[in-house]
């Protein structure tokens, strides 16, 4: 090739390099402009994964996509391994000879392919080798190939950073498919059906209502008041469902202004009210293929409600501000701590948009109402809270569990979380008291939990408290307690017998 033609040649690939911000189609456009002046039958660009040492075709010139895409070398295997390994271009004349050519694409069988030359150029990054370039051409013994090799030897290392760049994006893509793929194993865990905590009656026959509808497409309609736990019952149906590896979208409607709630849910056109500067999806679009949760769906306004009653029913909807009608594909899942019946009745809430709701209702039962789970929510938030602190905290006093029993917990799981989180910031032992709960626990004057006390109740109150305490770390060894607390085994059980603690109940 003369030298004119060598630096058009050059000059046309830069500028198909940067022509495109695609990083593919430029490497395709360069192995076109090769083809079509060096009299290049095929061309690959390939690149070497460094973790696992593989070879692999990122761009090919006259291969089918299904030929590179199965094609995979080893580091020093066949020319192009060697290539990769050695960081030294190769030039073979015949093909046919070479006993180390492998043809692993097996696009050069046959009689009209015997007689082709090969050459193949390392790309690198600095003194790293990190793939190569390799095009093959008809043989003819008047052609110079080692003038052809210094020719893409310059060519390789033009498309060096193009072809970092691709390295490092696919290296950023499997990065996050792993990350995505560890995401969704921890969600599907974190939300395992078993890892709702209850055991009474009333949460086991929730248990079994999520596993019965959680494979199915049913709307379920999560009843019941705040702080029950109806978001962590939704993320546990959409995560044990057929839809866990799609999108689970959550919108609280309440916190949402009224007029803004249609565009939150549905997207809008550019323009299509003032502010509405450019196109934006809806969580229906987001949500297909997936499960949207609607909480506190009593809230929304009718207008809102006629329009999420139509998504209901047939699955299409539009943008506001727009006139082509979307298809969707989207589980719901609503919750709400409202009286629906009574909204339908006041008319405050569409009775045919209910009635599409309540396909498979939940009730979510208030805390007060599963006394029996108290101690085990109560244990779950020590052990947590204890562990985010950094505190050895093992266990509640009796009078505690006696107080967090008695209360009736307006606020219900989330009222009783916050309620031991505040007590192990407090607590500076390794056992939570009653002086270390909120005060509402603590005096009852509203809830009605806990009598009036003179001072002498109070401070024999806290001295049974101390027995028992003691008598519990000990294994019921009363000189051991009275060790503990400071005293002699004479007043230890002089305490002991006035305050009805028999220390046989705790060997």
């Amino acid at each position: 090739m003369k030298r004119i033609e060598e630096i058009s040649l050059l000059y046309e690939i830069s500028l198909a390099l940067n022509d495109s911000l695609d990083l593919r189609k430029s490497l395709y456009r360069v192995l076109d402009i090769l083809s079509n002046t060096m009299d290049m039958g095929r061309g690959t660009v390939t690149l070497l994964n460094p973790v696992s040492n593989d070879i692999t075709i990122e761009v090919a010139h006259g291969l089918s996509p299904g030929s590179a895409a199965r094609v995979k070398y080893k580091l020093g295997e066949g020319i192009t391994g060697r290539v990769i390994q050695s960081g030294k271009a190769v030039t073979i004349p015949k093909i046919s000879e070479e006993p180390l050519f492998l043809d692993r694409t097996a696009s050069r069988k046959g009689r009209l392919n015997e007689n082709l030359s090969f050459i193949c150029v390392p790309i690198k990054k600095g003194n790293q080798v990190i793939g190569a370039l390799s095009v093959d051409r008809p043989f003819d013994t008047q052609y110079s190939l080692q003038a052809d090799e210094k020719l893409l030897s310059v060519v390789a290392t033009m498309l060096a950073r193009h072809v970092i760049n691709l390295e490092t994006i696919r290296l950023e893509k499997e990065h996050l498919r792993k990350e995505n793929l560890r995401l969704r194993n921890e969600l599907k865990n974190k939300y395992r059906i078993t890892d709702i905590i209850g055991n009474s009656n009333k949460m086991r026959e929730v248990f079994q209502m999520i596993s019965q509808v959680c494979s199915s497409n049913a709307t379920v309609l999560l009843r019941g008041e705040s702080g029950t736990g109806k978001e962590l019952a939704a993320n546990s149906i959409h995560y044990n469902s057929p839809r866990a590896k799609n999108p689970f979208i959550k919108v609280n409607c309440a916190a949402l202004p009224t007029n803004l709630i249609e565009s939150e849910l549905f997207g809008h056109e550019k323009g299509a009210f003032t502010g509405a500067i450019k196109q934006k999806m809806g969580k229906f679009e987001l949500a297909h293929k997936g499960t949207l949760f609607l909480d506190e769906i009593g809230s929304i306004g009718l207008d809102v409600q006629a329009n999420l009653l139509r998504v209901l029913q047939e699955k299409e909807f539009e943008r506001v501000g727009g006139h082509r009608t979307i298809k969707t594909d989207v589980r719901i899942i609503a919750a709400t701590n409202k009286n629906l019946e009574q909204a339908v009745e006041e008319e405050s809430f569409r009775g045919d948009l209910y009635y599409r709701l309540n396909v498979f209702p939940i009730y979510l039962p208030p805390l007060r109402e599963r006394k029996t789970d108290i101690v085990l929510l109560a244990d779950y938030f020590l052990e947590k809270y204890a562990q985010e602190n950094h505190k050895e905290i093992r266990r509640f006093s009796t009078p505690a569990i006696d107080m967090l029993m008695d209360y009736h917990w307006p606020g219900n799981v989330r009222e009783l979380e916050n309620c031991i989180e505040r007590s192990v910031l407090l607590c500076e032992g390794g056992v939570i008291h009653s002086y270390h709960l909120p005060p509402s626990l603590q005096t009852g004057q509203e809830s009605g939990t806990l009598p009036n006390l003179s001072l002498k109740d109070a401070v024999a109150r806290l001295e049974r408290e101390m027995i028992i305490d003691a008598l519990k770390n000990t294994r019921g060894n009363v000189g051991q307690a009275a060790e503990i607390l400071k005293t002699t085994v004479r007043i230890f059980g002089y305490k002991a017998k006035q305050y009805h603690v028999d220390y046989k109940d705790y060997r």
